[in-house]
């Protein structure tokens, strides 16, 4: 008879098995999801929301008592976290405040991270670069040597680094980045150097910084365009708001959206390319 003990092998499920197990408890402890995204929970603390973000394992907590809430998850639910604190380091982002107080993150770490691993492949920096693409290049048109099925491969993952380097903050490279992940599956050798040309953009500029202010811009400089809708195809547009949704809480914000597009970007299919920070 075998008895095996403390086996180390999961099941295929644990992932699931865990993402339940956290979401039955942070709703014991008064959470619940956001209806933007369901790994963000929210507590409703009258004036306030506490909110936590959830990736896997990973959790951040934005509350006037975060000690409280670890308290309950290691001493009442039996979690064992480790690296609690004020945020310094989250899922390859760096968070940090700059000599006035105010909060910033950056991928600082994760790109030089992608800088040392280009090194190791190709034996030398990326060549710095002002600009993630050379202005008014269509990768589309392209017609470069077929890269082989290792470099191949080696194209993917370097676009797969560029990928998660946006989600983290790096937002100026986005475009580019859209752009050569449609070659993919079959990338030549100039969408490889365009690649490289991104990450020498990166090196250049790896310590630019977003800031999070939390003072209301002033936009009463900015003219303000009437359009009128009535022949176009939104010309009876409503605008739908949950009637569930949680209520406002603390001070007003004001929403500034930025938009940009570059029409029949795709010279070939006549695709737009746009873009929509808000």
């Amino acid at each position: 008879m075998l008895v095996t003990s403390k086996v180390l092998c999961g099941l295929h499920s644990s992932g699931l098995r865990w993402s339940e197990r956290l979401a039955d408890v942070l709703r014991e402890m008064g959470f619940f999801t956001s209806k933007c995204e369901k790994d963000i929970w929210m507590h409703d603390k009258g004036d306030h929301c506490e909110h936590m973000s959830a990736h896997v394992d990973d959790l951040m907590i934005a509350s006037k008592d975060p000690d409280s809430i670890v308290k309950l998850l290691t001493e009442t639910h039996q979690f064992k976290l480790k690296g609690t604190g004020p945020t310094k380091f989250h899922l390859g982002c760096d968070f940090f405040r700059d000599e006035e107080g105010v909060l910033c993150y950056a991928p600082k770490k994760h790109i030089e991270k992608i800088l040392e691993n280009h090194r190791r492949i190709f034996g030398t920096c990326p060549k710095p670069a002002t600009s993630p693409l050379v202005n008014g290049d269509h990768p589309k048109l392209d017609a470069s040597e077929l890269l082989n099925e290792d470099d191949q491969k080696l194209c993917q993952s370097l676009i797969g680094a560029l990928q998660w380097v946006i989600q983290i903050g790096r937002f100026d490279v986005q475009t580019a980045v859209m752009s050569l992940s449609r070659f993919r599956a079959v990338p030549r050798q100039g969408h490889l150097n365009r690649v490289k040309r991104v990450r020498g953009c990166l090196s250049k500029m790896r310590h630019a910084t977003n800031k999070i202010r939390t003072d209301a811009p002033d936009h009463s400089n900015i003219p303000v365009k009437m359009c009128d809708w009535e022949l176009t195809c939104h010309a009876d547009a409503k605008e739908e708001i949950s009637l569930d949704a949680p209520k406002p809480k603390g001070k007003p914000a004001t929403m500034t959206s930025c938009f940009d597009a570059n029409p029949h970007h795709g010279l070939i299919s006549g695709k737009s390319v746009a873009g929509i920070p808000h």
